[in-house]
């Protein structure tokens, strides 16, 4: 496949109005709504922004048993299942957004942006184990400058080795290279490309080598995530309009559908809602909040995840998890949705 730069890009420019007494609560275009399904227990840390971002581990063998992992910023990771039970809990203050990788040989990996270092981007491994719905610590990796925010998957080849890309908040994208050697995993970290400001979502499309950086006060950019580039291999794509984006972007997530296909999801921190966009071409499609029903609604969220495959009787079109950044009286913590279910709200499906 023949890879072409961007030419050219896009830039938001911000107009700053004079400043009166109060500042006005920005809300976007209407929104449909769904309800949680599940939810998790809150985090362990109390009457602070804490819990951040999810991922999902897919068992292959029974969908139904797949388990999610989730940051605990002050504290640690945590093991959910597909009800939102807690498995475990594994310590490790500072972490902010996780990945989760499958390789080839059955090892499962949750890897996470750690912050413990406000000077140097890093990521800290762990290895999780699905039949104890438990993590162990691997290794942290020094990735570059900068204060580690945003990360997301990249290629898992077949030979094991496999690629994370970070997004510290100096705006510096870096692609690391991995591969175990034995026991010892190896690393390899070179700038991709940059964002002008501070960014956090991140999500790859292995399918077109597409990588997604949400710029939280300027929207989403496209940049090819196999090679470095400039600012003539980036576009903005998805500029914050106080319509489909408010500001701050937060998470990214993707469902894919076909060669190329298939849905972006970004959360709409600044209105509480999630926007939607038709791949490849980022088209709008709409947005969607999680309102209140058998489990609460969702407001401030900063990571999201999904996945659109089936998942046993609880999410057989595929699930949406969100981060509930405001949850009185307890402390913060995710929600399930049916991706099915956001679909069809948003007419997708019939």
């Amino acid at each position: 496949m023949t890879i072409r730069p961007f030419h050219g890009f896009a830039l938001l420019t911000l107009g700053i109005a004079a400043a009166c007494a109060t500042i006005p609560i920005i809300t976007g275009d209407p929104a449909v709504t769904v309800t949680a399904v599940a939810e998790t227990p809150p985090v362990g840390t109390a009457n602070e922004d804490a819990a951040d971002d999810p991922a999902i581990w897919r068992n292959p063998a029974n969908p139904g048993a797949s388990l999610i992992v989730g940051t605990d910023k002050k504290a640690g990771l945590y093991v959910y299942d597909l009800k939102g039970a807690q498995k475990s809990f594994h310590a490790a203050p500072g972490l902010n957004n996780v990945e989760i990788v499958a390789l080839p040989d059955g090892t499962v990996l949750a890897i996470a942006s750690d912050r413990s270092n406000l000077a140097t981007a890093q990521l800290y491994v762990a290895r999780l184990d699905p039949q104890t719905a438990t993590l162990s610590f691997v290794t942290r990796i020094i990735v570059g400058s900068g204060e580690g925010y945003g990360i997301c998957k990249g290629d898992v080849e077949a030979d094991g080795s496999f690629a994370v890309y970070s997004a510290p908040k100096n705006g510096v994208i870096y692609r690391t290279a991995l591969q175990f050697q034995g026991s010892e995993l190896i690393d390899q970290s070179e700038p991709l490309n940059a964002v002008p400001t501070q960014p956090e979502g991140c999500i790859y499309d292995p399918r077109t080598g597409m990588l997604y950086i949400g710029e939280e006060d300027a929207g989403i950019w496209a940049m090819f995530g196999r090679f470095q580039g400039g600012p003539e291999n980036r576009k903005l794509v998805a500029p914050i309009d106080n319509k489909l984006l408010v500001a701050d972007v937060e998470g990214l997530a993707i469902a894919p559908e076909g060669t190329d296909g298939g849905y972006l999801v970004a959360s709409s921190q600044g209105d509480n809602a999630y926007a939607v966009f038709r791949l490849p071409d980022l088209a709008p499609v709409g947005r969607f909040r999680i309102a209140a029903g058998t489990f609460g609604s969702t407001e401030e969220t900063d990571g999201i995840e999904l996945d659109n495959r089936d998942f046993g009787p609880d999410f057989p079109g595929g699930i949406f998890i969100a981060q509930d950044g405001v949850n009185p009286p307890a402390a913060q913590n995710f929600k399930y949705a049916r991706w099915d279910a956001i679909l069809a709200a948003l007419g997708e499906r019939k």
